[in-house]
């Protein structure tokens, strides 16, 4: 099965002798704003997985900056070990 995009649903159209009391108009304005949302998510789950990679990115920096770090000892009067 392919993706659905915005424009596919925008695309859609109808054999009119099938709506069976259906109105056009409605049935069209009604895809409209179902392909607006569906390109709004498409835009949030673009910008969510960027947003991802860019912090695994940082942790992976982090991770390889920090391999040597081995804190063994505590810090006097500390109540939380290192």
């Amino acid at each position: 099965m392919r993706r659905l995009l915005p424009q596919h649903v925008r695309a859609a159209t109808f054999d009119a002798r099938r709506w069976r009391g259906l109105d056009p108009t409605q049935v069209y304005a009604y895809l409209d704003l179902l392909a607006d949302e569906l390109e709004r998510l498409t835009r949030d789950l673009t910008t969510a997985n960027t947003e991802g990679e860019r912090i695994r990115q940082a942790l992976r920096q982090w991770q390889s900056r920090h391999t040597d770090c081995r804190h063994t000892s505590t810090a006097p009067n500390s109540r939380w070990s290192r």
